[in-house]
């Protein structure tokens, strides 16, 4: 057992110091549940310190196991802001920069697609017109030698849409001397202004023959961006029967069709129908003149 240090002598002219009380104040039992004082009991009196030197008490190394609530939080404390003059708060405004960045890059990314997806949605018309009476404008003068009777009241229509603007006209063709036409001749253009008609065109008039039997299909070279005639001659070039030929041409966005048919019910040297050779060198003629009107 470790002796007491002795007490200092006490100076004869000082009076001498009270000692420790007798017994120290009791401190009431706290709940073991509870590391601090349970909030309605009265804070704990202080004790009076030992006489003599003062002798800080010693404190534990850390917590002590068995209590939760005296336990360090597992994660540690949160990381304080960075001070203005360190390291951290330079790497703070590089991230905030590049993040900025990169949300700008974003967004002009975004516009770019939109302007260019935009331009490339506009509609390719070539300067053509959808004109109100397209029968006035037309060309078909080529059938004139062979129907110089021509009809006086051709039909039109048109229409004008956000989508589409379309003209349309319908003239019969008569002999000379005869009561009825002979053949008819129609004529249609169509200005698409939301969609491209290429894929749907190239599908419905390449594959004509495809889908219609006893129709031949040909491209023609030096009309529009793409052109095919179709025809068909049932007359066996001496018996009756009907004969049958368009010519149907896209130019960007403008699609444009020219049609003949003429039906014999019986064979008539006289009223024989112009032949397909003809007949298509006739359409190829009148549809050049006529887009070329059609862009005025």
């Amino acid at each position: 057992m470790s002796t007491p240090p002795q007490q200092p002598a006490q100076p004869a002219d000082r009076p001498p110091q009270p000692g420790p009380p007798a017994q120290p104040p009791s401190v009431p039992a706290q709940p073991t549940a509870y590391p601090y004082p349970h909030p309605q009991s009265a804070p704990p009196l202080p004790q009076s310190p030992p006489p003599g030197p003062f002798q800080p008490p010693t404190m534990p190394a850390g917590p002590q196991p068995g209590n939760p609530y005296t336990q360090p939080p597992p994660y540690g404390l949160p990381p304080g802001p960075p001070t203005a003059g360190g390291g951290g708060g330079a790497a703070g405004r590089a991230v905030l920069w590049a993040v900025l960045g990169a949300v700008v890059a974003s967004a002009a990314w975004a516009a770019g697609v939109l302007v260019i997806g935009a331009a490339a949605d506009e509609p390719d018309l070539r300067g053509y017109t959808a004109p109100s009476d397209l029968c006035s404008r037309a060309d078909y003068g080529s059938f004139k030698d062979e129907y110089t009777a021509s009809d006086s009241t051709p039909t039109h229509s048109s229409l004008e849409d956000r989508a589409l603007d379309e003209s349309y006209c319908s003239a019969s063709l008569k002999k000379s001397g005869s009561s009825y036409a002979d053949a008819y001749l129609s004529i249609q253009v169509d200005l698409h202004k939301k969609t491209d008609p290429a894929p749907e065109f190239t599908a419905t008039w390449k594959n004509y023959e495809r889908t219609h039997t006893g129709y031949d299909v040909g491209a023609v070279e030096g009309i529009g961006d793409e052109a095919y005639l179709v025809t068909q001659d049932t007359t066996g070039g001496t018996s009756a029967g009907s004969r049958y030929a368009t010519l149907a041409v896209r130019d960007g966005w403008v699609t444009y069709t020219m049609s003949y048919s003429a039906y014999l019910s019986s064979y008539d040297p006289d009223k024989d129908p112009a032949k397909i050779d003809e007949i298509s060198d006739w359409l190829k003629t009148d549809t050049r003149s006529t887009l070329d009107r059609l862009k005025d």
